[in-house]
């Protein structure tokens, strides 16, 4: 994981502060897409969700009646959860790799976490540790192979679909994966892949979405399932344990 102190800059310019007037967007497009990921889960999980951010997504998993407990490495994003949900979420201090859960959870939630992390597998393994034997995890990351990042190439503003942008070294990411490369990891640590998805069409950077209207990031994110995920801007896995030979 990168350092407290790095931890810290970037929950407090990317989200308490948003610097980049660009987290709508993404806040939008994630919001739009929920009821697809809320169905990967069942009414009565027990849901550990890796990584705090703006509680774009703890606040509607708290009102629909979820079980919900974070695991945040920032201290000043966990004060902020604190604050914003009382005793309705439990909040816990912890980086990743080190957290050790005092009981498993039915399902993990890893939403745009991974391409921060220093060691995504060694994340994934100690997600997989905190699961009941038929818990599963659904992470999300950024496409590598997205629409724009592809247009970006042709047109020459990156060398690689997989260059890292001005965006993601301001939000702190460490990489991009394609569908494959991600889905890889999860295998690598000894689970199954369930499923396989992505959302919203992508085909310019976040800094050329600003006055989009939020009725038309909701309409290109609601029209995700009429292409393949692996050209969609965010791309995601649902990963279980493989049942015991």
């Amino acid at each position: 994981m990168p350092s407290d102190h790095a931890l810290e800059k970037f929950a407090e310019s990317i989200y308490l502060e948003d610097t980049t007037g660009e987290n709508f967007i993404e806040n939008v497009i994630h919001t739009q897409n929920l009821p697809s990921i809320l169905a990967k889960l069942s009414p009565r999980d027990r849901i550990l969700e890796f990584g705090y951010g703006e509680g774009t997504i703890t606040a509607p998993l708290v009102e629909r009646g979820y079980s919900v407990e974070i695991v945040e490495g920032s201290e000043k994003l966990c004060e902020a959860a604190r604050a914003r949900f009382g005793d309705k979420v439990v909040v816990h201090h912890s980086l990743f790799e080190e957290f050790k859960p005092a009981q498993p959870y039915d399902a993990a939630l890893a939403l745009h976490v991974l391409e921060h992390v220093d060691e995504p597998r060694a994340a994934i393994a100690a997600m997989a540790s905190c699961l009941t034997p038929e818990g599963r995890i659904v992470g999300v990351v950024p496409n590598a192979q997205s629409l724009h990042r592809q247009l970006a190439v042709m047109i020459g503003l990156q060398s690689k679909p997989d260059d890292l942008s001005p965006r993601d070294h301001a939000v702190g990411h460490q990489r991009v994966y394609n569908l494959d490369q991600f889905a890889s990891d999860f295998e690598a640590c000894g689970l199954e892949i369930e499923e396989r998805f992505g959302y919203f069409v992508k085909i310019v950077p976040n800094s050329m979405m600003r006055d989009w209207s939020p009725d038309l990031l909701r309409a290109l994110t609601g029209i995700s399932d009429q292409l393949p995920p692996h050209l969609l801007a965010n791309i995601g896995v649902v990963a279980r344990r493989r049942p015991p030979t």
